[in-house]
């Protein structure tokens, strides 16, 4: 077995993700989609988590998009702009939609949907509350596996927000398990499998199991029903006009029909077992006026109907004629300890050609050819995954392949059409005129209706430009057409703005990410294809458009015309000494090392996309020259502004500067990942590319002859009166840092005192943890921490804390630019890692064990606990299912934040990649 998984690690490690030679039906399904032959990305796990307490539901006069749609509500109210769900599925134009629902007889609600606390309820922000996995996926969705944990006991709702309410900044969130719902193993373990027969043709089993040691009873109600659209009085683009699903009569006692009808999907049909049904139940998706607002009801069926007939018992809540816009299955299970019930079902389009005619509502087969399906399935998925995952052991594999099914799970459809959003319905009551002020008033253009990647589907279930280029790194290994589609969407038109900004997230798409979009193309470019095979179409279309968000860069957040960058908070929500996303005082401006730096990154990213484009046609030489021009501006003011620039000699560290309009400055003298960041921007230019780029190389050396000071920005490998010569080995290296300033902030990053943890690079030098920093602005002492875990301030509302946590995306770039500086310096630039230890590695062994600390987070310690499962009071009730958090305790590993960011967390699955490379060369 050893031997076996060597030869599988070997190629994979050396091809990286570039070979796709190999051959799986699962490979032919992504290429029959992006070739338009076969739509089998029609139908995927596209159903929200969450869609109460967005923005696109918030018609409030002060945008308390939280408060206006609540989690009480959402199961009366109809939804104006999407669907949720538990563990479901819908069409990529969420029509029409599938997902559960559950009673253990003891909750007051009928669990729809999955609960969490709202922004102003948790004492860290909005945090979902609930048990569940994403455990496996496909690109094409062919198959799909999740779990839901629901207890026996009653779902504490209301202790979960009144003790979270009580709880302070400084305290540990109260989670589900801490309830002691969980104790003995007294729940229900839900499983739900999907497998594709045809693109129309889906196979539903879910399995109820009894994990308890006493019996108990569980209600499982799997749902089917349309997306209101019809309400409101406005074109949609999937029809406007209502549709139906009604009950039908069959041939076979064993299965009940229904069937659906929307305007622009047609006809499907859902057949389910009769066994242990207790009832069919129809309503409409229509909203309970009644009991939200105390107004009439348009129709006498609404839709709470299943949590009222179920749950307090109302028998007429359903409509007895068996028809509506939503449907349920009424399954009841008495389950002895250890017990378990399956339910089949299919959802199908009889009239596609490709759905298998052979098995109708007439004919049931599934005690043979249904298990048949899933078997080939999961076998056609582990046969991809093979191809895919380079784990040099089992869990390494696991963890991978997790983590791919959990960035799967998590594209979903958005919709915001931010117009008609200001302006409201036809149908419905005018907003306040105050409405359209809130927020995204300059965004009228913005006219989203797309299955897009998400953070999380619970806590963002909303796109964020900087976490979606992010997340199609790992993308592009299992779909480069998906990865690819994804980041050309955000560059058109209906999304960037005019001015070249790109939207940021619906909450104010004005705010300002990190501009890491163009480096997110070109990896992609790179990692989908061997050279000479790379996708150059892709790369030009991304190139232009880029080339519009730089020059917005340039013109809006270079203030004084000196090559360096302000822009805000820049994803680092509370890091800085104050709220950066606010504006300072007057007469206060602030020069920060990350916006620089950040700038700096998207130049010389730009620089060696237009390389790779001039070495196909050399008009792209001249924009190469531009954007190296605007590198080494931004690098020397960064080193030289001010006569030491960002650069503090004393310290050996970059810090941001607060300038004042009387020219005097103060150091903002914190060790942040600020001051890492310039860490980033590294560029090797060969003279084997030089000597096929004449032009471009004759402003080169031009501009190293004529501009000195400039030029001492460029790293030579070789004399400077040789680097002209033809055929030379001569290599140049573009970095912000020079040699020494290098080795002084590697120093920084890999001691244990300051950035080094267990678990990667901290946020925050674990220094401020005895020695907290404090300085006086305008009469106002402000104070920066060490917090190794949960925010304890309320900045940004204290879901998020970069004061010392470890953070996937920018260890992910650590690991990157280490492998970029050994690239240029080679084995003989070594460091010590950890600093003091002796132990000197070079920079390509320093990044594998950046990389092997990251991977730690998701193994397990001498308990056999997941460390990301630390603290968890009963961490064995994860079934070795690691969640992939938004970020993590640096010295202890514990997850925090959104449980299930497998947007960038699923970086993680790169790490293994790399680790496993390293495992075999070693």
């Amino acid at each position: 077995a050893s031997s076996s998984r060597k030869a599988h690690v070997k190629p994979l490690s050396r091809s990286k993700t570039k070979d796709w030679s190999f051959d799986s039906a699962e490979k032919t399904r992504i290429n029959d989609g992006h070739e338009r032959r076969v739509n089998w990305a029609r139908w995927g796990p596209y159903l929200s988590d969450r869609q109460w307490g967005v923005v696109r539901e918030d018609y409030s006069a002060d945008g308390s998009a939280w408060d206006y749609f609540t989690h009480d509500q959402s199961r009366s109210r109809a939804y104006r702009w999407g669907e949720d769900g538990l563990l479901g599925i819908t069409d990529r134009e969420c029509r029409l939609c599938f997902a559960l629902g559950l009673w253990n007889e003891k909750d007051t609600i009928l669990k729809e949907r999955l609960f969490g606390l709202t922004g102003p309820e948790g004492n860290h922000g909005e945090d979902v509350k609930e048990l569940y996995y994403y455990e496996d996926a496909t690109p094409t969705s062919s198959y799909l596996r999740a779990r839901y944990k629901y207890p026996h006991a009653a779902f504490p709702y209301d202790e979960l927000v009144k003790e979270n309410g009580q709880r302070g900044a400084s305290d540990m969130e109260y989670e589900l398990l801490d309830t002691g719902v969980f104790d003995n193993d007294a729940y229900f373990d839900v499983a739900i499998e999907y497998a594709k027969q045809g693109p129309n043709d889906i196979l539903i089993k879910l399995t109820v199991t009894n994990r308890g040691q006493e019996a108990a009873s569980c209600h499982v109600l799997p749902q089917l029903w349309l997306r209101n659209t019809w309400t409101w009085g406005t074109d949609d683009e999937a029809g406007s006009k209502k549709g139906s699903i009604k009950q039908e009569a069959t041939a076979d006692d064993h299965l009940v029909l229904f069937r659906s009808h929307q305007q622009t999907l047609g006809d499907f049909e859902l057949h389910a077992e009769r066994n242990h049904l207790q009832s069919t139940l129809f309503t409409e998706n229509e909203s309970n006026a009644q009991r939200l607002f105390g107004q009439e009801n348009a129709s006498a069926f609404v839709k709470d109907a299943f949590h009222r007939y179920v749950v307090d018992g109302e028998k007429d809540a359903v409509n007895e004629e068996k028809t509506g816009t939503k449907a349920a299955l009424h399954y009841k299970f008495d389950l002895q300890p250890g017990e378990e019930q399956v339910v089949r079902m299919r959802l199908v389009d009889m009239n596609d050609s490709l759905s298998n005619q052979a098995v109708t509502h007439e004919v049931t087969q599934y005690d043979s050819a249904f298990a048949d399906v899933f078997d080939q399935r999961r076998a056609e998925a582990d046969v991809f995954f093979d191809h895919r995952l380079s784990g040099s052991t089992e869990d390494h594999r696991l963890i991978q392949r997790q983590a791919y099914a959990g960035l799967l799970w998590t594209k979903q459809f958005y919709f915001y059409i931010v117009e008609q959003w200001q302006k409201g319905d036809p149908d419905q009551p005018a907003p306040p005129e105050s409405h359209r002020h809130i927020r995204n008033e300059d965004w009228s253009h913005l006219h989203s209706r797309d299955v897009i990647s998400m953070c999380d589907g619970w806590e963002y279930p909303w796109f964020a430009a900087w976490d979606l280029a992010f997340h199609m790194i790992p993308m592009s290994v299992i779909d480069p057409g998906f990865a690819k589609s994804q980041l050309i969407l955000f560059l058109r038109e209906w999304y960037m703005h005019a001015n070249g900004q790109m939207p940021a997230y619906e909450w104010n798409f004005g705010d300002v990410n990190p501009p890491v979009h163009a480096w997110a193309c070109w990896r992609v470019y790179k990692m989908t294809a061997p050279k000479g095979e790379r996708d150059l179409d892709f790369l030009k279309r991304t190139f232009h458009k880029l080339m519009l968000n730089f020059t917005w860069w340039v013109n809006r957040k270079d203030a004084f015309g000196h090559h360096i960058f302000s822009g805000g908070f820049l994803g680092l929500d509370n890091i800085g000494l104050f709220d950066r996303s606010k504006a300072l005082e007057q007469g206060l401006n602030l020069l920060q090392a990350d916006g620089t730096a950040w700038m700096a990154f998207f130049s010389i990213t730009m620089l060696d996309m237009a390389l790779e484009l001039a070495m196909h046609d050399s008009a792209y030489e001249d924009i190469a020259s531009k954007f190296f021009e605007h590198f080494v501006q931004i690098s020397h003011a960064f080193n030289t502004i001010g006569g030491t620039g960002l650069w503090q000699e004393k310290d050996h560290f970059y810090y941001d500067l607060l300038m004042r309009d009387c020219g005097e400055s103060q150091v903002m003298e914190v060790r942040s990942m600020v001051g890492l960041i310039p860490l980033f921007s590294c560029l090797v230019l060969e003279n084997e590319v030089l000597d096929k780029l004449p032009n471009f190389s004759k402003r080169l050396y031009w501009f190293l002859e004529h501009t000195p000071e400039l030029a001492q920005q460029i790293q030579i490998s070789c004399p400077r009166e040789k680097i002209k010569d033809q055929g030379s080995n001569c290599r140049h290296l573009l970095a912000i840092p020079s040699h020494d300033q290098l080795m002084h902030l590697l120093r920084y990053m890999f001691d244990e005192e300051e950035f080094l943890c267990p678990f990667g690079i901290r946020s925050l030098s674990k220094h401020y943890e005895e020695h907290p920093y404090s300085t006086e602005i305008n009469g106002e002492t402000l104070t920066v921490e060490y917090a190794p875990a949960e925010s304890r301030t309320n900045m940004f509302g204290g879901n998020s804390n970069w004061r010392g946590p470890v953070w996937l995306p920018v260890n992910y770039l650590i690991v990157e630019a280490l492998q970029r500086y050994h690239y240029y310096y080679g084995d003989d630039f070594k460091i010590e890692l950890p600093t003091g230890s002796g132990n000197m590695v070079n920079l390509k062994q320093a990044a594998q064990e950046v990389a092997r600390r990251l991977l730690k987070l998701f193994e397990k310690n001498e308990e056999g606990v997941r460390h990301c499962h630390t603290h968890d009071r009963h961490p064995h009730v994860h079934d070795d299912n690691p969640l992939f958090y938004e970020y993590f305790h640096a010295d202890e590993g514990r997850g925090v934040g959104a449980s299930h960011q497998t947007g960038w967390t699923s970086l993680i699955a790169r790490c293994v990649d790399l680790v496993g490379k390293a495992d075999y060369d070693q």
